[in-house]
Order: structure tokens, then sequence, then C-alpha cells
């Protein structure tokens, strides 16, 4: 039927002149060329500029409430997300807040099985946490047991016990320290310097744009509670961190992570007289610093009850992904009198943000030999 009508056009035309049928022809192919292309684009368009959500997982960070879409029809995308409509806030379960824990390892299998325990039983929603390591200088199987780990917790039958995400990374830092040597107080500016290093590259690989939280948690943490992410949250500060206690076997109370502490006008007034480039370490008595340290603190207020700190170590430490978006990292240099985690509560600090320890919040750390 088209060939008919097209047909009926043309044959009026043949009766005249010859550049007439030229002229309409050319008119003809002119149009038809326009509607086509016209088309195209078209589609192209629509197929192309509507929302796209890469996951089921990552359809909390691209929903239209954080105004989050991909467009472009080449072979690269751009995108544009709403990174006002970000939050990280006080009841982060029921607003659907992404959490990101992170852990940097080297020769950690020993520790692995406990570890995975602990974050599986979680009372926090498995498809809003992503786990990232960053396994360096290694020569246990960490890296296959890793792998292992991530395919079980990603192709789970249940979907709503699956992760968001795992990821292994692997960087070498050429850094060999033997394991009766990693406490030594000589060594510990540099080894601290190579831990900050660790840590940054880390968080630079696996921080993604939907994510609220941030979990740096050690390997050998072996003890705390399934509700401990919703109960760090509920507090509502930049940064948090429990008391880290060392497990023992009668249950007596011993401090292990001396790292979070309070600055006193002792210790202020101290660092008057010290060179820029010393690095001030806790629970050494080669050099007393006359802090207040978490684990000497009251824990009887109540575990959700928080004291200001001046330093944080990372056993359990929570963050608002903000804190470190907007800069607040792991120095790997002398800042402050400090490197690695209590140089990163002094950057925080400096940069405006809270840091708040929770005295009566207790998780517990293995005796390491």
């Amino acid at each position: 039927m088209v060939h008919t009508e097209k047909a009926a056009i043309y044959t009026t035309p043949l009766r005249g002149s010859r550049r007439l049928v030229l002229l309409v022809l050319a008119v003809l192919s002119f149009i038809t060329i326009s509607v086509l292309s016209f088309s195209r684009s078209s589609i192209s368009f629509g197929s192309s500029c509507g929302r796209t959500i890469r996951t089921l997982s990552e359809a909390a960070a691209l929903s239209s409430s954080s105004g989050g879409y991909s467009f472009g029809g080449g072979s690269g995308q751009a995108k544009f997300i709403n990174l006002n409509e970000l939050k990280a806030s006080a009841n982060a379960k029921d607003e659907q807040e992404h959490v990101l824990i992170v852990t940097p390892l080297k020769n950690a299998e020993p520790y692995l099985e406990r570890y995975f325990e602990l974050i599986d039983r979680l009372s926090y929603p498995k498809d809003l946490i992503t786990i990232a390591f960053l396994v360096s200088d290694t020569t246990d199987r960490t890296v296959p047991m890793l792998k292992a780990k991530a395919d079980e917790f990603l192709n789970r039958e249940d979907p709503s016990q699956r992760y968001h995400e795992v990821a292994i990374y692997e960087k070498d830092f050429d850094f060999e320290l033997p394991e009766d040597k990693r406490h030594t107080f000589e060594l510990q500016p540099l080894r601290r310097s190579y831990m900050a290093r660790s840590r940054n590259y880390l968080l630079t690989a696996a921080l993604r744009e939907y994510h609220s939280w941030v979990l740096w948690l050690d390997v050998d943490v072996v003890e705390y509670s399934e509700n401990i992410l919703e109960d760090l949250q509920s507090v509502d500060v930049d940064v948090v961190v429990p008391n880290c206690l060392l497990q023992t076997d009668d249950g007596s109370f011993w401090g292990y992570d001396k790292n979070n502490w309070q600055e006193t006008d002792s210790s202020i007034a101290m660092q008057k007289d010290l060179d820029p480039d010393y690095v001030l370490l806790e629970g050494y008595y080669e050099f007393l610093t006359n802090r207040r340290l978490m684990v000497d603190m009251p824990t009887h207020l109540g575990p959700l009850d928080k004291v200001p700190l001046d330093g944080v170590g990372a056993t359990f430490t929570l963050v608002k992904a903000q804190v470190h978006r907007e800069g607040a990292n792991f120095p790997p240099y002398v800042f402050q009198h400090q490197v690695e985690t209590e140089g990163f509560a002094k950057m925080a600090k400096a940069m405006g943000f809270g840091v708040y320890g929770l005295p009566g919040y207790k998780i517990h750390h293995i005796r390491n030999s």
C-alpha cells in the first residue's frame, strides 16, 4: 500500500517538466531523511536518559530521593547523583542507610572464621552492608578464604541474606616486621605509618557514593553485640568508639585499646616542649603521656553514655562517611604528635567534627601471641 501511494504521488508530476520531477523527489528525500533521523534520536534519548539501577541493592542509592540517574548513549556513560540527599542519621536502619565495613589484613587466616561469624549475626540489614578488605604482604591463605566467603555471602538462596558487596583488594608495601617485634616501642611510628597508608588505600578504593557510614573493624575483635551498629548510630555523632577490652578466661576487666583517650592539662603542657616530629604513643612505660585513657574511665553509667575523646584506635570505630569525604583520613606523617588512627581523630577534631567514646559499651579483643 505504501508503494501504491507513492506511485500515485509521482505519476502526476511525470506529465510536467523533468525539473519539477527532480525537485519533488529532492524535497521528498529530504523530508524522509529528516523524519528518520529525528525518530532515531528520540528512541536513543528515551532509552538512555531514564533512571538506571545497576543492581537491586543499589536501588536505594539511585532512588528518586537522591536524584541519581545515568545518561549518555555512547560507549561511556555520565552519571548524576545528588549527594545533598545522602545522610547519616540516628535511625539509619529505618532510613536504609548503607554501611561500609573496612578491614586491612595481613596473615589473618586464624581470625577470619570468627570475624565473619560476628558480622553475619549483626541485626543490620545485610543488603545495606558492604565489606571491603585490603590484604598486604600476606603469605598465608587469607585471600582464598576471603574469596570463598565472598562467594557465600553474595550468592545465598535467600535474597535477604545476601550482602550488598564484598570487595577484596591487594596492595603490598614490602614492610616486614617480626611478630615478636610488632609492638616494640621504637618501631611503632614506622609501623603505624604503614598501617595509615594501608587504611587510606582501602578507604579510597572502597568508598562509594551511596555509603553513609564507615566502620573500621579489626579482624581479631572476638565479641560484640549483634545490635552494635544500631546502638552506635543512635548516638548520632561524627566518630564514635566502644570500649575495647581484652578477652580473658575468667572474665576479668583488662583494657586493650589504649588509643582511645582524652588530653589533660598535663599532657597538653608537656607537648609544648616536644619536637614537632615526635610521635606520642599510649601504653608504653618508655614515655608517659599523662592522658586519660577510656579503658580507665567508669563503665557503670550505661552503654550509651558518651564522653569526648581526642584520640581513637580502630578496633571498632564508626565514622559518618562525610567525615572521610571532607578530607579526614589517616596521616602517615606526624600530625599534632600523632599518626594513623589517633592522627585521624586529631584531624577530624581540627576540622570541627565530634569524636566520642562509650566507656560502658564493651567489646572484646583476642589476646594476641
